[in-house]
């Protein structure tokens, strides 16, 4: 004969158990990591903006690559310049000339531009200076 040693209030706490497991939140999406441009595998969106996918242009030629891409948000101009200050010389990325970055060959120009609560962000990478 098998003894049932489960009670009423024990079976209370594990119904309990699971349904806290159950309604646990989930991270968001954000917490899984950085948005990268499309066609730049290794630079990184600043937090609160999105690519424009009909603003990309990106070829490689004998002399090297050319890119242009266009992200924009609702965010705070400063914090963008904040974020690529810190976040492009630990990707490589030396800074030059004013919105200017150079790593190897090429160089980078990020230009952030901010209007009507919007931050319109533009990158452009090519061979040689800008």
């Amino acid at each position: 004969m098998l003894l049932c040693t489960i009670t009423v209030p024990r079976i209370a706490a594990m119904l309990m158990s699971a349904l806290l497991v159950l309604a646990a939140p989930v991270a968001p999406a954000a917490a899984q990591g950085p948005v990268y441009l499309a066609d730049v595998d290794d630079l990184p969106l600043a937090p609160g903006l999105t690519e424009v996918p009909d603003a990309r242009v990106a070829f490689d030629k004998p002399g090297g690559r050319i890119v242009q891409a266009v992200a924009s948000g609702r965010t705070d101009p400063a914090g963008v310049r904040a974020f690529y200050a810190e976040t492009l010389p630990a990707l490589g990325w030396q800074p030059g000339a004013e919105q200017t970055w150079t790593r190897g060959t090429e160089t980078l120009r990020v230009n952030v531009e901010a209007g009507d609560g919007v931050v319109v962000v533009r990158f452009a990478i090519a061979p040689g200076t800008p």
